[in-house]
C-alpha cells in the first residue's frame, strides 16, 4: 500500500497489524450467511471520530477493535453521503457490545471482499447489516463477558455489560482493564448469541448525533474533491457528447499554452454497452484544477458521434407513447380475468398516459476521484457508494487483479445512486498510469449532467374502470422506458426486477388485470436513481387514483382505503418478484400497513376540515423497498400559478435506528420529489443533453420549499429502506392536490412545462 495520506486519514501502524493478526485470535468473515474464518487485518481509513491517546488496538472481530484505554473501534463499511449511515450501523453495534457512545470511534472501511456487500445503494444498508452488526456487537460483548468471568472466577452469566462496564454483582471492571484478556477470546458462535431486548436498547431506535457532524459543520470533512497528494496534478475531461462517440483527431496547440497546462492525453473508450468503462475523452492535465479546465476549452475536437446522434427526447417522447398502440413489441407480462368485459359495464372509465421525463441525479458534490499507479498497483480516493464495484472496474481497466487496487471511500456530497457507478474512478485511473503520476478527475457540473447515467424516460399507459359502488374493476397498464440493463449488455425490453416497483405490484383489490411492457430502445446512459422505476410508477399509479376518486365522486381518501380492499398480504403477480432481494415471508406485502400510513398522514395534514377556496390536497400511497409511505400534498391555485403550500409524509419502516437521522432523509424526500414534480428534466437533441447546470436542470430552491411535516411510524419488526421510499408519492400527490385545487390535470412532468412555477 501506498505510503501518501490524505487529511485525517490512518492506516493500521506495524505494532497495531501485529496485534490485530496476532493476539487478538479471532476474526470475521462477513458474507451470506455470516461464517467465521482466520483473522485478518483489514486496512481501514480514519474519517472522524474520537481521537485516542491510546496506539495498541486490539482486534475483537472484523468490525470491532478495542483499544487500551477502552476506545472501541468500529468499522462502518458503507458510504457516507449524508444519510447517516456512519452513524446508524456503529450506533447498533455499540448497543449490542454495550459501550459507551462516547468512547466510540467509527473508521471507514476500504473496499474489502470481507465485509459483504458495500454497495450503498437501493435502500438496504440498515435493512442487510441490522443483524449482522448486532451479531458483531453481541460477539465482543460476549468475549468481554468470558474474560471478566475467567478473572473473577465465576460463571460467564453472572456477568452483566452496560456503558462501557462489565459487573458480576460485586465487582466491575471497564472495558480497557478487560481489553487484552478479551482479544484472546475465541470468537464466540454468532449463532447461538443471545442479542438484547428492545426494552434494553441504549441507543437503537434513539436520536443519535451524527458522528461525522463536527467535520461536516467546521468545514474539515474530507470529501472526493478534496483530496491532495503529494506532486498531484489535476485533469478536464472532455468527453464525447454523444454516447459512443469516438475521437477522430485532436488540436491540443492552444490549451497546451495555457499557463499551467502540463499536457494532454487522450482515454481510450471502450465499445458499447457503456457499463462503468471511461468514456471515450481527451484529457487537459495541468497543475491546478481550474488551468486543466481553461486550457479544455482551448481543445479542438473532431468526433464520429455514432448510431446515437440522432436520438432526440421530443421524438423520443412519441415513440413511446406510439408503443402503446402497437402489437409489435409487446410483452405480455400478466393477466387475469375479462378486462374488456369490465370495461364495457363501467359505471367510470378512466385513460391515460403518464410520463416522467430523463432525469440527472445532480448531487451537490460532481464525481471527483484521485489516483497513484506504480509498480504494478493502483491506489485509489474517491466519493464512491461502491468501493468494490470501484476496485473492479479500475482493476479492469488497467489489466491487473482486484487485489492489486486499493480503494479509500471519502465521504460523499450527496450520492442518489450516480456515485455507484465507477467510471470516474476509471478514468483518474487510467490517467495515473498513463502518466506515472498521481492525477485527481475532477468533473465539472456540466460534466455531471451531459454525461449523467440517466434515470430512465417512461411513458406508463393506464386504463381503469370503476363501479357505481366506487370499486375499481379493471385495470389496464402498459410500461414503456428503456431499461437499466441496456447500459450493460443487449437489452431492449425493461427488466422484471424494474417493473417490480409498482407496475405489477399495486397493491389494490382488482378482479381483472391485464398488463403489458414494450419493446424499447436505449441512447443514452441509463442507470438507476433515487427511487428508481418506483418514481414513474408511483406517478402514474397515484395519479390515476385522484382521477378515479373524482370521476366516482368520492373522497380521494376514502377511495384509496376501500380499493386496497380487505386487510391481507399481497401476493405477487408474477413468479420471480424480487421483494428487493429479500424473502418475501420475511417482508411481507401488508395492506393493513398501507391503510395505516394513508390515515395518519391524512389526520396530520387535516384531511378532513373545511378547506379554503382555491387551496386543494392531494393523496398519494407507494410501496417500495419494503416501506409504507404516504404523503398529502397541499397546493394553492389562483387560476393561473399553482403554489406548494405543505407537504405531510408517514413512513413505517419497520425497526427505526436513528430517528432523527430517518426524519432527515424524509425531508430530504420530500424536496427531491418536489423536483421531480415541478421543475427537473433533461432533454437531448441530436444525441447530447441540452442542459448543463442549473439554470437548466431546475430543482427546488430554499425559496421554494413547502413546510414538510413527517412522521415515523413506530415498529418491531425487522428494519426496511427508508433513503429511497419517500420519494415516488411525492409528484402524484402534488398532481391530485393541483387537481382538487381546481387547477389542469398534469400527466407529463414536470409541471413547469405546463404552468408558470
Amino acid at each position: 500500500m501506498s505510503k501518501h495520506s490524505i487529511q485525517e486519514i490512518s492506516q493500521l501502524n506495524r505494532r497495531q497489524f501485529l496485534q490485530a493478526t496476532g493476539i487478538a485470535g479471532s476474526g470475521l468473515l462477513l458474507g451470506a450467511p455470516l461464517a467465521q474464518a482466520a483473522p485478518k487485518a483489514v486496512p481501514m481509513d480514519l474519517i472522524s471520530g474520537a481521537d485516542s491517546s491510546a496506539e495498541d488496538f486490539l482486534r475483537l472481530n472484523l468490525f470491532v477493535e478495542l483499544a487500551l484505554d477502552g476506545t472501541v473501534r468500529i468499522v462502518c463499511h458503507r458510504s457516507e453521503m449524508g444519510q447517516g449511515i456512519r452513524t446508524g450501523l456503529p450506533q447498533v453495534l455499540a448497543d449490542e457490545m454495550g459501550a459507551d457512545w462516547n468512547k466510540v470511534q467509527v473508521i471507514q472501511g476500504q473496499a474489502n471482499k470481507e465485509y459483504g456487500s458495500q454497495n450503498t445503494d437501493g435502500s438496504r444498508s440498515v435493512r442487510n447489516f441490522y443483524l449482522p452488526m448486532r451479531k458483531m456487537g453481541a460477539a465482543a460483548r460476549e468475549m468481554l463477558r468470558q474474560a471478566a468471568a475467567k478473572k473473577w472466577g465465576v460463571s460467564v452469566d453472572r456477568i452483566s455489560v452496560d456503558k462501557h462496564q462489565l459487573s458480576d454483582g460485586k465487582r466491575s471492571a471497564s472495558f480497557a482493564e478487560l481489553a487484552s484478556l478479551a482479544a484472546q477470546e475465541a470468537l464466540p458462535n454468532l449463532d447461538k448469541l443471545k442479542l438484547k431486548a428492545k426494552k434494553d436498547f441504549n441507543y437503537i431506535g434513539k436520536p443519535v448525533s451524527g458522528v461525522d457532524m463536527p467535520e461536516f459543520i467546521q468545514g474539515k470533512a474530507t470529501f472526493g474533491v478534496d483530496v491532495q497528494l503529494p506532486d498531484m496534478v489535476h485533469a478536464s475531461i472532455e468527453r464525447s457528447p454523444v454516447m459512443g462517440g469516438k475521437l477522430i483527431s485532436v488540436d491540443d496547440k492552444e490549451a497546451l499554452a495555457v499557463a499551467g497546462v502540463l499536457a494532454v492525453e487522450k482515454i481510450q473508450g471502450k465499445p458499447l454497452p457503456a457499463a462503468f468503462n471511461a468514456l471515450e475523452g481527451v484529457a487537459v492535465i495541468a497543475s491546478n484544477t481550474w488551468a486543466a479546465q481553461q486550457g479544455r476549452k482551448k481543445l479542438k475536437l473532431q468526433w464520429d458521434l455514432g448510431a446515437n446522434k440522432t436520438h432526440g427526447s421530443k421524438e423520443y417522447d412519441q415513440i413511446l407513447a406510439a408503443s402503446h398502440e402497437k402489437d409489435e413489441g409487446s410483452l405480455h407480462l400478466y393477466e387475469q380475468g375479462d378486462v374488456k368485459a369490465a370495461f364495457a359495464k363501467a359505471a367510470h372509465l378512466v385513460e391515460g398516459n403518464y410520463h416522467v421525463p430523463y432525469l440527472a441525479h445532480a448531487s451537490m458534490e460532481p464525481p471527483a476521484a484521485s489516483a497513484i499507479y506504480k509498480d504494478g498497483r493502483c491506489e485509489v480516493w474517491a466519493c464512491t457508494q461502491t468501493p468494490q464495484s470501484a476496485q473492479r472496474q479500475v482493476a479492469a481497466s488497467l489489466g491487473i487483479n482486484p487485489e492489486q487496487v486499493t480503494v479509500h471511500v471519502t465521504y460523499l456530497g450527496g450520492g442518489f445512486g450516480r456515485k455507484s457507478k465507477p467510471d470516474f474512478v476509471a478514468e483518474a485511473a487510467l490517467l495515473a498510469k498513463q502518466l506515472g503520476k498521481p492525477v485527481k478527475v475532477t468533473w465539472s457540473r456540466e460534466d455531471d449532467i451531459r454525461h449523467d447515467y440517466l434515470h430512465a424516460v417512461c411513458d406508463t399507459q393506464l386504463k381503469a374502470s370503476v363501479d357505481k359502488g366506487g370499486n375499481i374493476t379493471a385495470w389496464q397498464g402498459s410500461a414503456a422506458f428503456p431499461s437499466i440493463g441496456s447500459t450493460f449488455g443487449p437489452a431492449d425490453s425493461m427488466a422484471g426486477w424494474e417493473l417490480d416497483q409498482g407496475f405489477h405490484d399495486f397493491p389494490f383489490d382488482v378482479p381483472n388485470v391485464a398488463l403489458k411492457r414494450r419493446k424499447i430502445n436505449a441512447h443514452m446512459r441509463i442507470g438507476w436513481l433515487r427511487s428508481v422505476i418506483n418514481i414513474p410508477m408511483a406517478f402514474a399509479n397515484g395519479s390515476l387514483m385522484g382521477e378515479l376518486a373524482a370521476a366516482a365522486n368520492m373522497d380521494a381518501k376514502e377511495f384509496w382505503l376501500k380499493s386496497l380492499g380487505p386487510d391481507r398480504n399481497i401476493k405477487p403477480r408474477v413468479d420471480s418478484y424480487s421483494n428487493y432481494g429479500n424473502k418475501i415471508e420475511q417482508y411481507p406485502y401488508e395492506t393493513a400497513r398501507a391503510k395505516a400510513v394513508i390515515e395518519r398522514v391524512c389526520k396530520n395534514a387535516k384531511w378532513d376540515a373545511p378547506r379554503e377556496k382555491g387551496v386543494g390536497f392531494g393523496l398519494a400511497y407507494h410501496y417500495s423497498f419494503l416501506a409504507h409511505v404516504a404523503v398529502v400534498a397541499k397546493v394553492a391555485w389562483d387560476g393561473n400559478t399553482p403554489k406548494l403550500l405543505a407537504l405531510y409524509s408517514v413512513i413505517d419502516a419497520g425497526q427505526v435506528v436513528n430517528p432523527d437521522r430517518v426524519k432527515s432523509q424524509m425531508e430530504g424526500a420530500m424536496i427531491f420529489g418536489t423536483s421531480i414534480a415541478m421543475y427537473s428534466e433533461i432533454t437531448t437533441l441530436n444525441g447530447q443533453v441540452e442542459q448543463g447546470n442549473f439554470d437548466g436542470y431546475r430543482l427546488t430552491r430554499m425559496n421554494e420549499s413547502p413546510d414538510i411535516h413527517t412522521e415515523i411510524v413506530e415498529a418491531d419488526d425487522a428494519p426496511r429502506g427508508v433513503g429511497e421510499p419517500g420519494v415516488p408519492p411525492v409528484a402524484p400527490a402534488i398532481v391530485n392536490a393541483l387537481a382538487n385545487a381546481g387547477g389542469p390535470r398534469i400527466r407529463k412532468l414536470p409541471i413547469a412545462n405546463h404552468l408558470t412555477v
